[in-house]
């Protein structure tokens, strides 16, 4: 029973790994973490055969695991990216932060708070990876595009017009959600 096991196991891996690798690497901006996650969920896929716990759907088990540890390590990491966005950004605009409702004006607030950084982090998980990337580090990170250029070996100019890109699709992903913020109705 316990060679089956190690053979099922062998043969996931084996089928499953670089798809759900690029699964993972489309979500994850920094690729230490995205291997962690995929090493979390074949470790998971162990634990589960060596349970006996029957899995029907071996590859949509696989990618709702992925989804579920992605979403754990975001939920980790957005205090600390978020927690310095108090300062305007290098045009002069209000960052992040600034444009939040307060978690002091009371639970609808906090609500609306919650359910707009969701939103803003699905959104970002959506964006091509090379716009994902230059839009965390210079909006998350704070790092300038002089930092990002030296650190991807990207030159300054592509970078510009990758977060441009970027802020482009997270305008039209954000915009039904702000509609309905605006008419009062955030659900």
């Amino acid at each position: 029973m316990a060679r089956e096991q190690d053979e099922r196991i062998s043969r996931a891996v084996e089928e499953e790994r670089s798809r759900l690798g690029r699964f993972i690497q489309r979500r994850v901006p920094d690729p230490s973490d995205a291997e962690d996650i995929l090493q979390e969920v074949f470790s998971e896929l162990v634990e589960a055969t060596r349970l006996l716990m029957p899995i029907e759907h071996l590859s949509g088990w696989l990618f709702q695991v992925a989804r579920n540890r992605i979403t754990d390590l975001f939920r980790k990491k957005k205090p600390e990216l978020l927690g310095d966005l108090g300062r305007a950004n290098e045009e002069g605009t209000p960052d992040l932060q600034e444009l939040l409702p307060s978690p002091e004006d009371g639970p609808e607030a906090l609500y609306a708070r919650k359910v707009i950084l969701e939103e803003l982090e699905w959104a970002i998980g959506e964006l091509p990876e090379e716009q994902r990337q230059v839009f965390v580090l210079h909006e998350l990170e704070g790092l300038s595009f002089k930092e990002i250029a030296r650190k991807t070996g990207v030159g300054i100019n592509t970078l510009l017009s990758r977060k441009r890109y970027a802020v482009r699709r997270l305008r039209g992903s954000l915009q039904a959600m702000h509609d309905e913020i605006m008419k009062g109705s955030v659900t």
